[in-house]
């Protein structure tokens, strides 16, 4: 994922720093050094890392820093509250007070800016409950229109298109109209993109710039593209005043560089970064959880949202009641592994968790290969099996490894994770699904579990 090697850079600078006991001026000038070097090689404009590390400066050494209790973290919350403030320092959501809304989503070709626009209308649909049209107003690339239709056939929104026959002004003018008609409340209009900037392209957005009167013009950039994404802002700016950025393919093996100097250099905040394919993998952009994440700290707030979006409560309840019971079977097992897998890759979703060691070892093709097998020897067994596998005898294994095509190694193995996985919820069972404590009746501690409880007082013993 992008800022990998700088979290890791930065990470191992802060953790230097933190174990010191003491500080002075000549170590912070040994960090600050270290941290310029991270950020010039994840590709940060020169320019934003001398003012970053300017005032990074300035406030540690005037922060009294030098001979405090904790200099250490202390200077990690400067250098934090910095990333934060280089990000953005809050979040910028779009402005939903004028309806019809209109967002004009502009960009270079090849920056997932077609993709973008379906992601955002499904966003906004899930999220604030609004009812979008797509339009499609690329008329260079038929390629472009056709994507926009079925990606609006995917996701249920309609998409006002009139092919490439048509002027894009008037094709505007006129899904602007309809948009009125038929009381869609948010207009996104996918715009033509170029290779690299030039005046004809600059013109046709500038037109519909005035026909649309956009409340957003947000600004779709590459964060692979390295530093000529502050380039490509910049321009983009100086002609349409845009109001945001959306950052995509941040999941990629990017550097980050360019998406730490493009909120610097233009003043334009990030509004929405890409975090995958899927129509969902995109996210509102907050800068203090991304800062938090770049310096190793976590980012429990996105997994709770991310948890809350994808898990059935209904189904989780289920499947806990049935553990309880003792009738936890194989296709429970399964459905909790398939509702972890919508949360996204592992490798995201261990970065979230404050304090998770780096883990090298994990391969997200790997992890998504070994579910595929899991689904596969289940799919193959029969509904008794599935419910109670203690019955699975040799010659049932040796059935079920021939109906999915896997050795008699994999159905054990699998076997194997399931006891291990049963053991380890026969010690859950004890504690409340709400709470997360013990239950009374069922294990530990009697007086804890109950919203009504006394609290257990320790008295202090007098000292004699």
């Amino acid at each position: 994922m992008a800022f990998d090697s700088l979290s890791e850079r930065l990470q191992s600078t802060l953790k230097k720093v933190s174990g010191q006991g003491q500080l002075t001026e000549k170590n912070i000038e040994e960090m600050l050094t270290e941290i310029r070097l991270a950020l010039l090689e994840a590709d940060v404009n020169y320019q934003v890392v001398k003012d970053f590390i300017a005032t990074t400066k300035e406030k540690a050494i005037g922060a009294d820093v030098v001979g405090s209790l904790k200099p250490g973290q202390v200077l990690v919350k400067i250098v934090h509250d910095e990333l934060v403030e280089l990000l953005g320092g809050s979040v910028s959501e779009v402005s939903f007070d004028t309806s019809p809304t209109v967002i004009m989503m502009v960009g270079l070709q090849g920056s997932g800016k077609t993709t973008t626009s379906g992601k955002i209308a499904k966003l906004i649909t899930k999220k604030y409950g609004k009812k979008p049209l797509l339009v499609a107003a690329d008329i260079y690339r038929p390629a472009a229109v056709d994507q926009l239709v079925i990606l609006g056939e995917q996701l249920e929104v309609p998409v006002y298109e009139k092919g490439t026959s048509q002027s894009a002004e008037s094709i505007v003018e006129e899904a602007m109209a309809y948009a009125k008609e038929n009381h869609h409340d948010v207009i996104i209009i996918d715009t033509a993109g170029r290779l690299h900037i030039d005046e004809p392209l600059m013109q046709e957005l500038a037109n519909i710039k005035s026909i649309a009167n956009p409340d957003e013009i947000l600004l779709v950039v590459d964060s692979l593209t390295g530093q000529d994404i502050v380039n490509v802002a910049q321009s983009f700016n100086d002609k349409l005043a845009i109001t945001g950025a959306v950052l995509t393919k941040l999941d990629g093996d990017s550097r980050g560089g360019g998406a730490l100097s493009i909120r610097h250099i233009t003043n334009v905040p990030i509004k929405f970064i890409g975090t995958g394919e899927k129509l969902d993998a995109i996210d509102l952009f907050y800068p203090d959880r991304m800062a938090d994440r770049i310096l190793g700290m976590g980012d429990v707030v996105s997994l709770v949202e991310k948890v809350q979006d994808v898990y059935d409560e209904k189904e989780t309840m289920k499947a806990f009641n049935r553990m309880q019971s003792g009738q936890f079977g194989l296709d429970d097992m399964l459905a909790q592994m398939q509702q972890l897998r919508k949360l996204g890759p592992l490798s995201g979703i261990l970065k979230m968790i404050p304090g998770m060691p780096k883990m090298p070892n994990i391969n997200d093709e790997d992890s998504e290969k070994r579910l595929k097998e899991t689904e596969s020897i289940i799919f193959s067994m029969t509904k008794e099996e599935r419910r109670d596998p203690s019955i699975i005898s040799l010659s049932r294994k040796q059935r079920i490894a021939a109906g999915c095509g896997k050795d008699l190694q994999a159905v054990n193995r699998l076997l194997k994770q399931f006891d291990q996985s049963k053991q380890m919820m026969k010690k859950m069972s004890g504690l409340d699904p709400n709470t997360g404590m013990p239950m009374p009746g069922r294990g530990g501690n009697h007086f804890v579990g109950n919203a009504n409880r006394k609290k257990v007082r320790h008295k202090k013993r007098k000292k004699k």
